[in-house]
């Protein structure tokens, strides 16, 4: 191994959790290039966010990767993985690696973080733990074997009811197993929650379906031999627990072993003693994170960790920065349950109020603390309404604007206080961001240009980068700011119509309006007063809103000018400007007969065949002329459009589920075809796409779909917001265990919602992801009918399956609808014969000279149709234009 110029200063991190990677980043942005930083990490990948890791229970794939890759390509940074430090000599300044290599430094950063115990109770080797992506791989794997062994949802136990344990049993759950949680306490997070808060916790758990096991330690985990269970977890005083699999996470040890071995101060109760400078007792020797022990405390929080890894960093260049303690905020992040709390939270600071307001029966807590005058916040505690957390958590400590129950919304009806957060209010807890300095970025200071979107924001000021629970206020700040610096806050559709998509829509839909001309004379921009009204961005997006509110043909009544290019044509065109045919296969399902005449339609017009992505035929390299000849022969054997040109449902994807399969439990293919029918031609505000998993196998991908649906032993699991594409994202769970009509309600709400409120051509992760409340607003909205339009959206459904009806049926039966697919004015049925195609494997390559003697008018490629006209003859030609 190389030893670095004695002029560099040499940092050996050990560890390489999140807070190496924070300490990383700090050095990093410092500037100070005589850096020389070593990063040692005993896991096989680059630091990741441990605060995200149920994410990879819906998704195995998500690395969870912390911060841009850039930074480990950083001259001054090597990170070695699959790398133990076994020692490190304080005196010589040497860190020992596993293979016995030694590295000098000039200081050394213990963030060796925890390992997750098990009750030390017969039987504890047998028990899983829930900590590192690796613990969360087996648990997804063990769950999928013995579903397939037992033939059934696995019995699985978990022990904790703190954040960890809740996190676990929610990705359990989200497998397909049936879970109990096993705790100590009569409340669940007693750490974070008081009584109240807690025992609502305990209710709203019950009521999606988890098991809970109160009040007593478990004694022992018995291996049982044969019988239906593999173990019992034995209990004093409770009924014995029968399971299939059991996980503890139970809280943190600190892995201090190194520290105890390099003679350093150890605490207590473990972790490695560290002063305000988060300095151990050996000089040059620092610890961060859960294995440094402040005041005797070991905190498993990633805000302490990332202020350690800031006052270490500061330290490290000569800085002055101190620690000042632990900030305990809390927000679980579990589906469907909305709960946070910060400061202090049990009322124990002296002559503290606290302000209540409870409804158990609605599954609602919220409470504040406050000083006796009721006017400086210590602290909150929210069950089943989190709303005012992110607004609250930066006052700690500060005087109110207003009195304590003001802030309750769940008590105001849903109300909240407008807030000015001082300068100095942290927003940001994770990265350390105040209000201020979101504040300087959107006002431009020290940037090229002022920041006035949170992508701008959170890219100058790195706020809401990782857990993201801050983006609400900050984004609240954002547009303040621009506000007062008259920046415009512009959610203008296009320069045509001041509204957003979301206002035009509405109103629209209560004017009854029923074309682009009386949409313009009543909406439209006065600045904008020319005939050719329009533009690309507002006449797709009105024509979409249309057909949603009418189910008119979309080519009818003038809005066919409207309409992209796809849309005219009722066909996705190709790079040389041919066009695609894709009829509808829903949800996978065909007849011999059918692929017979699909095959027959690719051979009689010269088409090139794929499967594609959506369990789908597609037929490429048709003309335009031909189209309607080829969908005159599908539409007669049954086939309907398959919308692959529209911004509509597009597929449903299915497995065989348990029709076929040995371990399906729902039937997958008929809830698939009865959903593609269901919302087949619905345009939305950009493509949507389905999926249908008969078990918890998942091989329809359901979880990657806008909307996807996975069988339980139960009824059906039903996810939100999953997108493919350039930045894929993985449902969310929404509601568990439902019946098949409780399902469709569901889904005909969440879809409707969607195509109401939207952007134009926003999927819905991102739609999800730009809503205040995010998932958990979504969740009201479907579930609690939050709104009280849950009747409204179901209608608008019902009204779309009444009227719809197939666009290429409706284009077949109509000449005037026809006259659309002529490629030549003068020559509406112009024979095949008039263009000469050479296609390799469905590509048009270029022409052979001999092709170019012929005389043959050859489309050479990849080329774009030119059309051409010569009105003093009264003939019509198509030239070429190569693209190159």
């Amino acid at each position: 191994m190389s030893t670095p110029s004695s002029t560099e200063h040499r940092i050996a991190v050990v560890g390489g959790g999140p807070a190496a990677h924070r300490l990383t980043e700090a050095l990093l942005s410092r500037e100070n290039h005589r850096l020389q930083i070593s990063v040692f990490s005993e896991e096989g990948s680059p630091p990741y966010d441990r605060v995200a890791l149920s994410k990879r229970f819906d998704d195995p794939d998500n690395a969870l990767l912390l911060g841009e890759p850039e930074l480990w390509q950083d001259p001054r940074v090597s990170l070695y993985t699959d790398t133990k430090v076994v020692g490190f000599d304080a005196a010589s300044r040497t860190v020992t690696l596993a293979s016995g290599e030694t590295q000098n430094y000039d200081d050394v950063v213990l963030a060796t973080g925890s390992t997750a115990p098990r009750p030390p109770i017969p039987g504890a080797k047998s028990i899983a733990v829930y900590r590192t992506l690796e613990d969360v791989d087996w648990l997804v794997d063990r769950v999928s074997e013995l579903h397939d062994e037992l033939g059934r949802a696995p019995h699985c136990a978990v022990i904790g009811g703190g954040l960890l344990g809740l996190e676990a049993a929610g990705g359990l759950a989200g497998r397909g197993a049936e879970v109990t949680i096993v705790h100590s306490r009569n409340h669940l997070m007693n750490a974070q929650l008081d009584e109240g808060g807690g025992r609502t916790l305990n209710r709203l758990l019950t009521q999606d379906g988890y098991h809970l096991q109160m009040g007593e330690r478990p004694q022992a985990l018995r291996i049982n031999q044969g019988g239906t269970f593999g173990y019992t977890l034995e209990f004093s005083t409770n009924a014995d627990l029968p399971c299939d699999l059991v996980v503890a996470a139970i809280g943190i040890s600190a892995r201090d072993e190194l520290a105890r071995e390099g003679g350093l101060q150890i605490a207590e109760g473990g972790g490695v003693v560290i002063d305000e400078k988060c300095q151990t007792s050996a000089e040059g020797v620092w610890a961060i994170g859960e294995v440094a022990s402040y005041q005797g405390i070991c905190m498993g929080l990633v805000a302490p960790a990332n202020a350690m890894a800031e006052v270490v960093a500061d330290r490290l260049c000569e800085g002055e920065a101190s620690f000042t303690g632990f900030d305990t905020a809390a927000k679980l992040k579990l589906a469907g349950m909305d709960v946070a709390s910060f400061g202090d939270t049990f009322g124990e600071t002296s002559e503290a109020l606290e302000v209540v307001y409870a409804d158990p029966a609605g599954g609602i807590y919220q409470k504040l603390v406050v000083t006796d005058d009721a006017r400086t916040l210590l602290g909150g505690v929210f069950v089943g309404d989190a709303g005012p957390y992110t607004a609250l958590r930066p006052l700690l400590g500060r005087e109110l604007p207003a009195e304590p129950g003001a802030f309750l919304s769940a008590a105001s009806g849903g109300s909240s206080v407008d807030l000015e957060l001082p300068d100095d209010a942290q927003l940001c807890a994770c990265k350390d961001v105040s209000a201020g300095e979101v504040r300087q970025a959107v006002a431009g200071e020290g940037l090229p240009a002022p920041c006035t979107d949170m992508g701008s924001v959170k890219a100058c000021t790195a706020v809401g980068t990782q857990c993201g629970s801050c983006i609400p206020v900050a984004k609240k700040v954002m547009e303040t700011e621009m506000t007062k610096l008259g920046l415009e806050i512009s959610t203008a559709m296009c320069e045509h119509f001041l509204q957003s998509r979301t206002e035009l829509f509405e109103a629209v839909r209560a004017a009854d309006l029923r074309s682009f001309t009386e949409i313009v004379d009543r909406f439209g921009s006065p600045a904008d007063s020319s005939v050719n009204f329009g533009c690309d961005v507002c006449k797709p997006a009105v024509a979409s809103m249309l057909a949603a509110m009418h189910d008119e043909y979309i080519l009818g009544s003038g809005r066919g000018g409207l309409q992209d290019t796809n849309d005219r044509a009722l066909a996705n065109m190709q790079k040389n400007g041919t066009y695609s045919v894709m009829p509808r296969i829903p949800a996978g399902e065909i007849t011999p007969d059918k692929l017979a005449v699909i095959a027959e339609v690719a051979q009689d017009f010269g088409l090139y065949t794929k499967i594609s992505a959506a369990q789908r035929i597609d037929l490429f390299g048709a003309r335009l002329e031909q189209l309607p000849r080829i969908w005159k022969r599908l539409v007669d054997a049954g086939f309907e459009s398959g919308q692959a040109y529209g911004k509509a449902l597009r597929n449903v994807k299915s497995c065989v589920g348990s029709t076929w399969c040995r371990y399906g439990v729902q039937d997958s293919v008929g809830m698939g075809i009865f959903l593609e029918n269901r919302y087949k031609g619905l345009r939305s505000p950009h493509k949507m796409k389905f999926g249908v998993s008969g078990c918890s196998r998942e091989c329809a991908e359901a979880r990657g779909k806008d909307v996807g649906v996975i069988a339980t032993s139960e009824g059906w699991n039903m996810y939100v917001g999953g997108n493919g594409g350039a930045n894929p994202t993985h449902g969310q769970l929404l509601a568990k265990d439902l019946d098949d009509d409780t399902l469709v309600a569901y889904i005909d709400r969440y879809i409707m919602y969607y195509i109401r409120t939207a952007d134009r051509l926003q999927r819905t992760a991102r739609w999800i992801e730009d809503l205040p409340g995010g998932v958990d607003h979504v969740y009201d909205v479907v579930v609690n009918d939050s709104l009280g339009i849950a009747g409204d959206l179901e209608a608008a459904i019902a009204q779309h399956l009444d009227r719809y009806e197939d666009e290429w049926a409706a284009t077949l039966r109509d000449p005037e609808k026809l006259r659309r697919f002529r490629s030549f004015v003068n020559a509406p049925e112009a024979p095949d014969t008039d263009l000469k195609y050479v296609l390799e494997r469905g590509q048009i390559r270029p022409a052979t000279d001999r092709e170019r003697e012929s005389g043959d008018l050859v489309l050479v490629g990849p080329t774009i149709p030119v059309r051409q006209e010569f009105q003093n003859d009264s003939v019509s030609t198509v030239g070429e234009r190569s693209l190159r």
